[in-house]
């Protein structure tokens, strides 16, 4: 039996999607509810698992551009007896430890036979000749030169006949050449400045890769362009200091974690402060549509998260409603959704407000981009222990740069500058925000 695998439908405003890669080979054996390859729209990027076990037919490679519906391979459930009974991967099998091959034997190398002796020469040859001699008679001096020597003499191409031999009988040795060649040098030329050595420009090879944009990433780009063309955006910076959060989370982390089986980190507490932000400035909460203003009586936060195809913005519904455990857990289920694929268009849609971190990549200072159509953006950075005055004394804090990015269409200066003062003061004092532990 033939089971197609066809493109599932991901949102009513996707048409088509991009099939990014397939786990397994065409023939390979796979087990239902096995991940078969990952699929990317313009939004998200999920995991398509087998609906039965057996074999793999490809018929759509991966990189292909598909339609929703289009059948991309099939799997033969017939073929594949037991196909539900699939032993796990091989990876997961305990292969027993190879036996080590012999290793072959060694053969030595026949030692090469002494040198004979020379033949005593019956006179002494002339220090210097003129002309050259007869070929037969260098032939018979190159024969009884040592190996190393005639090498010395055919690397250079000397004449024997202009070298002085000091060895017995006039032999000519190693050192009566590399003295003929040293005394045979030019004369070295005054030191000048050395000039770099460049190569020919032809010998450079300048490669370069060209890849086509994911849908992910083209979404990215075109909505970040809408965002800088549509709305009048604005920037205002506060610094805060991290003393009390650092503080409480070392001294509660445990019993946190015992409680509630998740970690207390940063950006629970800054989703407390911006609810609470949000309550007091509702125009960064709101948004344009057409000529009227918008004002949800929600806070629906989004949590921009950093992934190996793009950044995806997950949204946790309900931000005012839920405690610092909720905040965690929901933050967590949405990274591992992400790490697995599993991300849906419900998990992206319909926030009002975006937290993003550039501090966890190290990000001292910048400038977020709106997610439109909302009008506020809060950007989080790293902290860094910076000398400050507090009391008109000078000590050093843990401090934060945070930054506001706002649509100055719906939000004025004043309203903005009000809201990052309340996320200070919500931070620097955590007791304003209710506790859950």
């Amino acid at each position: 039996m033939m089971i197609e695998i066809k493109i599932p439908s991901v949102g009513e405003s996707v048409t088509e999607a991009l099939l990014a890669q397939w786990f397994k080979k065409d023939g390979d054996a796979v087990r239902k509810d096995e991940p078969l390859f990952v699929l990317e729209t313009d939004k998200v990027t999920l995991e398509v698992t087998a609906e039965a076990g057996g074999v793999l037919s490809i018929k759509v490679p991966a990189g292909t551009t598909v339609k929703i519906g289009t059948v991309v391979g099939a799997i033969d459930t017939i073929s594949a007896a037991g196909a539900a009974e699939i032993e796990p991967p091989a990876a997961e099998k305990k292969r027993p430890p190879r036996a080590p091959e012999p290793k072959p034997p060694v053969v030595e190398k026949p030692k090469a036979p002494p040198e004979a002796p020379a033949m005593p020469a019956t006179t002494a040859p002339p220090a210097l000749k003129t002309s050259p001699p007869p070929e037969a008679e260098t032939r018979e001096v190159l024969e009884n030169l040592p190996p190393s020597v005639r090498r010395l003499v055919g690397e250079h191409r000397l004449d024997v006949n202009r070298i002085q031999g000091t060895g017995p009988g006039g032999r000519i040795t190693k050192g009566d050449v590399l003295l003929f060649i040293e005394q045979s040098a030019p004369p070295a030329a005054p030191a000048a400045a050395a000039e770099p050595v460049c190569p020919p420009c032809e010998s450079v090879k300048e490669e370069i890769t060209r890849k086509p944009m994911t849908p992910i990433r083209r979404r990215i780009a075109e909505r970040l362009l809408k965002a800088r063309q549509n709305t009048a955006m604005l920037t205002t910076f506060n610094d805060i200091d991290m003393s009390a959060v650092i503080e409480l989370r070392q001294r509660y982390k445990e019993t946190f974690q015992k409680k509630h089986g998740v970690s207390l980190g940063f950006m629970s507490f800054f989703i407390k402060a911006s609810v609470e932000a949000l309550k007091a400035v509702p125009e960064i909460n709101a948004f344009i549509d057409g000529t009227d203003i918008v004002y949800p009586h929600y806070c629906h936060v989004g949590v921009a998260v950093g992934s190996e195809r793009g950044l995806v913005v997950p949204v946790i519904r309900h931000a005012d409603q839920l405690s610092f455990a909720q905040l965690e857990q929901a933050i967590n289920e949405f990274v591992a959704r992400i790490k697995d694929n599993r991300l849906t268009l419900a998990d992206l849609e319909g926030g009002t407000f975006t937290i993003t971190n550039g501090g966890v990549f190290g990000s001292l200072l910048s400038t977020p981009i709106l997610n439109t159509p909302q009008s506020g953006i809060l950007g989080m950075h790293r902290v860094d222990k910076r000398p400050v005055a507090v009391n008109d004394q000078v000590v050093i804090r843990p401090m934060m740069y945070v930054a506001l990015s706002y649509d100055h269409r719906i939000v004025d200066g004043r309203e903005a500058v009000t809201f990052l003062k309340h996320i200070k003061e919500c931070i620097e004092h955590p007791e304003r925000i209710m506790m859950e532990i």
